[in-house]
């Protein structure tokens, strides 16, 4: 199944999404955690990540297709929050890993398949 370019664009807005929901979640249960952060920062991670569950669902392709895909987009957004978050800026090599993941997504979910 190919996408034209609105549900190419909806599909990765989606993602990115998904990916800020993610993230965000996990960041602010493992501040809760390790970081002794009050117990709402729990409660808006676990919500952030439900959210990111049910981001996931918008997509049209299956299950196992979305995730892999996701996962590339899971890695790009992870180092550009640890260099927005920890001011942490990425090297060369962090940019390789996550052009290259983007690219295995962007194959996995939208190259035409028969």
């Amino acid at each position: 199944m190919g996408y034209d370019a609105a549900q190419g664009l909806l599909s990765v807005v989606l993602f990115i999404v998904a990916a800020g929901c993610e993230v965000g979640g996990v960041w602010l249960i493992w501040n809760w955690r390790r970081e002794g952060w009050r117990w709402p920062f729990f409660i808006l991670g676990g919500i952030l990540l439900v959210v990111f569950g049910i981001m996931l669902t918008l997509q049209d392709q299956g299950l196992g297709r979305t995730l892999a895909a996701f996962g590339g987009f899971s890695i790009a957004y992870s180092v550009l929050w640890r260099w927005g978050a920890n001011g942490s800026k990425p090297d060369q090599w962090d940019a390789v890993g996550a052009t290259l993941a983007l690219a295995g997504a962007c194959v996995i979910m939208y190259v035409p398949r028969n």
